[in-house]
């Protein structure tokens, strides 16, 4: 999948693609009905923003994305996307009426062939544009535009907010039926305190900054190492949170992956939550967490094998 970063000055082999446009958080399956029906009307190509606008406009307003830009090329790449324009949403892109929009970023800029849209897509300054403008718009600027239709699951709508409420209460699978796939938190392994490798239980650390934060606590996880040598798919339990034991403040991810020997700092994983096992818990000594690690490993293996 190639990545354009902007709409301005692009390869001429991107011109005549068929492209699903929205935020795409979380690659849902109502996401994944719109990107289908893009499929039959050339290229397969996706316009999204980054940041999310909602960001750009409420900066200091607590995370809610529920996947990272990494995260979500990842994803649509799964999908079998070509093209990923991945427009940067900034003063300039804030200001276009829709109209400017059509004509100068879709039209012009990226030379689409076919727009799809969900029926609740808005656009342009001040979300002004919505679905059936866009069509009319394509009328006059040469390109199709097809409004798909939301997508419910046991009788509602699915949606991010929903996904999000579900991970809030710890249930990764809910959350998995709507999205059709499990919920994963994707990026590089940092530097940690290296306790886990004195505990004999050395984890991948890695950063959730900037996403909305499922249930904290224990989780029995898949795990994608996407780089490097031991590149492949393998099993593991994960804790997600602050480390009450040892008085951290500041959320991460800790996985521990099964039966795995090596060095992953640098390189880029993917963690998929299946199993929400516990909350978080703060333990009067060392022993008392050595007995609830090994339980925890025990129960995630238990689960991960049965799937």
């Amino acid at each position: 999948m190639q990545i354009n970063q902007h709409w301005q000055g692009l390869d001429p082999d991107t011109r005549g693609a068929s492209v699903a446009m929205g935020n795409f958080d979380g690659v849902h399956l109502g996401h994944q009905s719109v990107i289908d029906r893009a499929r039959p009307h050339g290229p397969l190509g996706i316009v999204a923003f980054e940041p999310h606008p909602r960001e750009y406009f409420a900066p200091n307003a607590p995370p809610f994305r529920l996947m990272n830009a990494e995260a979500r090329s990842n994803r649509l790449a799964k999908l079998g996307v070509k093209q990923l324009f991945q427009l940067p949403f900034n003063a300039e892109m804030a200001s276009f009426a829709p109209e400017e929009f059509a004509r100068q970023v879709l039209a012009e800029g990226i030379c689409v062939a076919h727009v799809v849209v969900g029926a609740d897509f808005c656009f342009g300054k001040g979300r002004a544009g919505k679905a059936a403008d866009l069509q009319a718009l394509g009328q006059k600027y040469g390109f199709g535009v097809t409004i798909a239709d939301l997508v419910k699951t046991g009788g509602r709508e699915i949606s991010s907010t929903a996904i999000r409420q579900a991970l809030t209460e710890g249930l990764p699978r809910e959350a998995a039926a709507m999205l059709g796939h499990w919920h994963r938190i994707d990026g590089e392994v940092i530097h940690g305190e290296k306790r886990g490798r004195e505990l004999g239980y050395p984890t991948a650390n890695m950063s959730v900054q900037g996403l909305h934060l499922p249930k904290l606590g224990v989780y029995a996880v898949k795990v994608d190492v996407l780089t490097g040598p031991q590149l492949g798919s393998y099993l593991g339990a994960a804790s997600l949170g602050v480390r009450p034991m040892f008085g951290e403040n500041t959320p991460n991810l800790e996985t521990y992956i099964f039966d795995f020997k090596g060095d992953l700092y640098g390189q880029h994983l993917s963690i998929g939550l299946v199993d929400h096992l516990r909350p978080e818990m703060k333990f009067d000594g060392l022993p008392g967490l050595l007995v609830q690690m090994a339980a925890d490993v025990a129960r995630s293996r238990e689960i991960l094998t049965a799937l």
